[in-house]
């Protein structure tokens, strides 16, 4: 996994609890916790920080996966303002991240292994998400949009409809933004 995404969960952890809770989370993972946003380091470091995380949080390891998310999303938007000002809601944000933004990704930090992510419009006008990544982590993904829907003012309802977790192929989310409902 590359440095960056765990420098992001170092910000998100730092500001809303502090430098000391960052510090005592790596100390129960283990970890020396020096991450260059360029380097690829083990998947099991982020999976003992999480574990770690949900034991001082008092949160389930997918709540803190998502809540991981959901905090990115405002440094996210900080350092990358184009991704976001090119849309003016979740939906198209979200349905550019295969073609815009995980090309861009994989150009800054080469050899990245970016989910693969698949898009369906539902009869009713909700979005079908497919979600595949060896990581599994559907949480953080689901945590991604959620900090993005809030980022654009919107509430989004997620279902999840199939799980990697549960031995499906992959995960399937319904996801329905407030600008869908009533449709």
């Amino acid at each position: 996994m590359k440095g960056v995404v765990f420098n992001l969960l170092e910000e998100v952890v730092r500001r809303s609890h502090g430098e000391d809770t960052w510090d005592a989370l790596l100390d129960q993972a283990g970890l020396a916790g020096s991450y260059t946003s360029l380097g690829s380091y083990p998947d099991e470091d982020m999976s003992k920080l999480v574990l770690a995380a949900s034991r001082t949080l008092a949160m389930a390891p997918a709540d803190v996966l998502r809540w991981f998310g959901r905090g990115a999303m405002p440094i996210l938007v900080q350092r990358y303002p184009n991704f976001f000002s090119a849309h003016t809601s979740t939906r198209p944000f979200i349905l550019s991240v295969n073609d815009i933004i995980h090309p861009e990704v994989r150009k800054v930090y080469p050899g990245a292994d970016v989910p693969i992510f698949d898009f369906h419009d539902a009869p009713d006008g909700a979005l079908l998400m497919e979600y595949q990544s060896t990581r599994k982590l559907c949480a953080l993904a689901q945590g991604f949009v959620e900090g993005a829907a809030a980022h654009y003012g919107e509430a989004v309802n997620f279902e999840h409809l199939n799980c990697m977790h549960n031995g499906d192929p992959k995960c399937v989310f319904r996801l329905s933004f407030a600008s869908d409902r009533g449709r």
